[in-house]
């Protein structure tokens, strides 16, 4: 054992902030909102970092990121949008809301196991070119008995499968989120069979499930999920050189060794972080608590803590609404409570 004494030689300077959200989609629009700010206080975004315990939960900030012309890159897991199963998810909705989509229509039918180029492709051209008029049909309420499901009976049984399970999400009385349940209820086993790390990628399809929920209808939900971060630097604010700028978020394992002006650590939540399955024995907590420790030892200047107070585990089925173990109770004087509504 080596004892370690931690000092500073700076004085002054404004405490860590602990920020309470109502939800998760408030943590991430008052990240968005505090990293304008600070750029507009001359932080460049290059000086500023958000850390995560886990890959998936940056997902809601990423759009709102893109939403708000933010460009960033992204450390210790692929972007929301880059994932080949959240890929899939989408391209069910996408012949949803768009039964002419072929890109979509293609990807989905090859996922089919039986099911390859020509087949997709037969199908593909049946959708396209014999039935002309039924994008209406397909996307109102569908009846058992409708022509345009009925047609596909012909067709091998995973296809008539996937065209069941269409039918089921096909009401436009439906809501995205009620329509994404149903999708993931049927693509739960294709993703086992084509996945090896398959657990870990259902909490990345839990987290769009609960990103769907919050929209109303799913063309807003898909132009989101299409907007891709910018190149350049935020709009209608002048980069301070001719280096693009970039927000950097990142795992806290990547963070490792790297320090920033800024830096934001999300979902500092019970069952988040730490994270529900490494909470099983001493040695897991105490890696657990050296995560955080490097997470809050990145910032130089200003550090934010932030945690949602309302988050349906979905693989639980728990309601989540403390704050990490390894902040609760801390001194008001040491870190300072926020509560954004």
């Amino acid at each position: 054992m080596y004892t370690k004494d931690l000092f500073t030689r700076r004085s002054g300077g404004s405490l860590p902030q602990l920020v309470a959200t109502e939800n998760e989609n408030m943590q991430s629009r008052f990240v968005v909102q505090k990293i304008l700010d600070l750029r507009e206080q001359g932080v460049p975004l290059e000086e500023m970092s958000v850390l995560f315990r886990s890959s998936f939960l940056s997902f809601d900030l990423e759009i709102e990121l893109a939403r708000a012309n933010i460009p960033f890159r992204k450390f210790g897991g692929f972007k929301f949008i880059e994932t080949a199963h959240v890929k899939d998810v989408i391209a069910y909705l996408r012949v949803l809301e768009n039964p002419r989509d072929v890109v979509s229509w293609n990807r989905i039918l090859l996922l089919i196991d039986g099911v390859g180029p020509r087949t997709a492709e037969k199908v593909v051209d049946d959708i396209l070119k014999r039935r002309v008029g039924l994008a209406r049909e397909f996307q109102e309420a569908v009846t058992a008995t409708s022509k345009f499901w009925m047609d596909y009976g012909g067709y091998p049984d995973g296809v008539r499968s996937m065209f069941d399970a269409l039918k089921g999400v096909s009401s436009q009385s439906m809501s995205p989120g009620e329509k994404a349940s149903g999708i993931l209820d049927y693509y739960e086993p294709i993703l086992k069979a084509r996945y090896d790390d398959h657990p870990k990628r259902k909490k990345d399809l839990e987290m769009f499930q609960n990103i769907t929920d919050r929209y109303k209808d799913v063309a807003t939900l898909l132009t989101d999920l299409a907007l891709e971060p910018p190149q350049e630097s935020v709009i209608d604010v002048e980069a301070p050189g001719p280096e693009r700028e970039f927000l950097t978020l990142s795992t806290i394992h990547s963070a490792k060794g790297l320090e920033w002006n800024s830096v934001f650590i999300i979902y500092a939540l019970e069952g988040r972080f730490p994270a529900m399955r490494s909470v099983g024995t001493d040695e897991e907590i105490e890696e657990e608590r050296r995560l955080m420790y490097v997470a809050v030892t990145r910032a130089k200047d200003h550090l934010f803590i932030t945690y949602p107070m309302n988050v349906y585990d979905r693989e639980t089925g728990v309601i989540l609404t403390k704050p990490s173990r390894f902040i609760q109770g801390i001194d008001e004087n040491l870190l300072e409570p926020w509560v954004v509504e």
